[in-house]
């Protein structure tokens, strides 16, 4: 099978996998208005979403790497939508966090899967294979969502959570046949590596100081993305943002979104991951500013928050990228894998941190502003100055 093909097959299922994230703020919307949830209540479930999504990795991208993915691809693929199914019965938050974190597992299964294979399928060209199958996760919603919200107004969440999940099993169970990893993995890097052919286990990824400093920008730039992508609604609501631009940035975002994933790649392959992730990090901080000072005109809210999701997207890239750049093709699920759990920290930060914050200052604006700071500094973090591939590899003799 061609290796383009796998990687049209693995963004395929990246588009199906990110209403989850991207389009929960339509349902949460709708669920805390028909049950009268409070922000913080709904909120939770995002929080748990974060956090099923990625501790699951390390243990599903060991699975995965160890026993072949189109096996666990497949079983990933209706817990998914079961997930979703299952959530069209809730009647108390609890349930709802079950249900919702439950299906985040498949989509966290799946998610790593269709990552990896880019990392190694394409080794020489890594930033664009990754920006190309991730551009599916962060652009899918901008085809869906507005589908989604009609389908919602129409029938309800009960009975589009159920529709939806039918259609996940269908679609992702057959998307999953395709899922395999090369045999043979040659190392034909374009861009800086300090690996040279040399594959790093996670304990041997751990030790070395760079990892560290991954983790830290990668826990503080999706954040953003995280924010919107739950809470995007409310945001606009606040802003005074009417139905109909909403309805703009309901395309415009998630499209930009996937979008700074494929560009990201190009250029970090050209002129190095780290000088991009300052760009792109420095870019997407002062545009966070921005929003929040001139928010409420709603033509500049929709141009910002579409400049802000073209650089918000793109941590999805370089992160894996630069872990199989750093750390060698061999290990990439499960390193990535445990990389990936960031997004956790992202969640809570994102989730019920900024919720609270709202709750307590009634406004977007200080998350917001906390947010834009931190990827500024982020950027710093990121500069070639500091963030250097490792040397060497100390392998020990016996």
């Amino acid at each position: 099978m061609s290796r383009w093909a796998i990687i049209i097959a693995s963004t395929a299922i990246m588009m199906v996998i990110s209403i989850y994230q991207y389009s929960w703020s339509l349902f949460a919307y709708a669920v805390s208005r028909e049950l009268m949830w409070s922000l913080i209540t709904v909120s939770i479930a995002f929080t748990v979403f974060t956090y099923a999504s990625t501790f699951i990795q390390p243990f599903s991208g060991f699975l995965a790497d160890s026993y072949g993915p189109r096996k666990v691809a497949m079983i990933a693929s209706i817990i998914t939508g079961l997930g979703f199914i299952l959530s069209s019965t809730i009647s108390n938050p609890i349930e709802l966090y079950i249900t919702y974190g439950l299906g985040s597992l498949g989509v966290g299964t799946l998610y790593g899967i269709a990552t990896a294979t880019a990392v190694k399928w394409f080794p020489e060209r890594r930033g664009l294979a990754t920006g190309i199958v991730t551009f599916g996760f962060g652009a899918g919603a901008s085809i869906l969502n507005i589908p989604i919200q009609t389908l919602i107004n129409s029938h309800g969440f009960r009975m589009t959570f159920l529709y939806i999940g039918l259609l996940m099993i269908s679609l992702l169970t057959l998307l999953s046949l395709m899922m395999s990893y090369p045999k043979d993995i040659t190392v034909r890097s374009v861009g800086k590596t300090s690996s040279k052919g040399i594959d790093y286990s996670p304990k041997e990824m751990l030790m070395t100081w760079q990892w560290y400093i991954i983790y830290l920008t990668f826990i503080i730039t999706p954040t953003v993305v995280l924010i919107f992508g739950a809470q995007l609604k409310m945001i606009a609501s606040e802003f005074s943002i009417s139905q109909e631009y909403l309805n703009i940035v309901l395309i415009s975002y998630p499209l930009a979104n996937g979008f700074s994933r494929i560009l990201a790649g190009l250029i970090s392959d050209r002129v190095g991951r780290e000088k991009t992730m300052v760009l792109f990090y420095t870019s997407l901080g002062i545009s966070l500013l921005m929003l929040s000072y001139i928010g409420v005109i709603p033509e500049l809210f929709v141009v910002l928050a579409t400049i802000i999701s073209l650089f918000g997207g793109a941590p999805y890239t370089f992160y894996p990228s630069i872990i199989g750049d750093y750390y060698g093709s061999k290990y990439v699920t499960v390193n990535y894998g445990i990389t990936y759990t960031a997004k956790a920290w992202a969640g809570l930060l994102a989730g019920w941190l900024t919720a609270y914050l709202v709750e307590v200052y009634g406004t977007y604006r200080l998350p917001l502003m906390i947010v834009a700071i931190s990827c500024i500094i982020a950027a710093l973090l990121s500069s070639p100055l500091i963030l250097k591939p490792p040397k060497s590899k100390v392998v020990s003799s016996k």
